[in-house]
Parts: C-alpha cells; sequence; structure tokens
C-alpha cells in the first residue's frame, strides 16, 4: 500500500510539473494548449463532448453541445488551478491520467 500511495504521489508531481511547463508556454504564445476531448453523445450532425483546456494557471473542463443546426452552447465549465487538477483527473480515471503525462511529455519536448 505505501509504494502506491508513493507512485501515485510521484505521478501526480509530474503531471503539475508538466501542467506547469505547459502554461508557460500558454502565457507567452497566448494560445490554450487542449488536453483532450471527449464525446459523450453523437446524433446526426450534432453532438455533446467534453474538451479540457490548459490556459495560464488553470485547467478548464467544459461541457459543449454543437453541429448541425445547433449553435454550439457550454452547459458546464469547470475550473481547476494547477496544482487541484492532477489530483482531481486521478480521482476520475487513472487512464486518462495515464494519457495526459504521455500527451503533455510528447508536446512539451
Amino acid at each position: 500500500m505505501v509504494k502506491q500511495i508513493s507512485l501515485d504521489a510521484w505521478q501526480i508531481q509530474q503531471l503539475s510539473d508538466l501542467l506547469e511547463k505547459g502554461s508557460s508556454i500558454v502565457a507567452k504564445t497566448n494560445r490554450p494548449i487542449v488536453l483532450y476531448r471527449q464525446t459523450l453523445e453523437e446524433e446526426e450532425e450534432s453532438y455533446e463532448e467534453i474538451v479540457c483546456t490548459l490556459t495560464k494557471g488553470y485547467v478548464i473542463e467544459q461541457m459543449v453541445t454543437s453541429g448541425g443546426i445547433l449553435v454550439p452552447s457550454f452547459h458546464q465549465q469547470f475550473v481547476f488551478t494547477i496544482e487541484e487538477y492532477p489530483q482531481e483527473l486521478l480521482r476520475k480515471s487513472k487512464d486518462r491520467f495515464l494519457e495526459m503525462i504521455d500527451f503533455l511529455d510528447e508536446q512539451l519536448k
């Protein structure tokens, strides 16, 4: 059990460091980084998805409906500091957590 706690803490620190590095790049370029998009529901030409972006100092998860004749609309928006987001993501999905580490590692080389 102690080893698992240590591994989780190490991974949380690793993701926090990558998010900090990405945030500093966003501050220089003024362009947010899309961390992931997840389609929740698709119907004909419209869809509902979660879009997660990294901005200067924050990670924003938004639930968006758009496509077809629908005007894009935001149903939910969650804003996390860079420090609190890794634990939130780990709680939600271990797989997504590991995917994000790999994605940021590759993007920020």
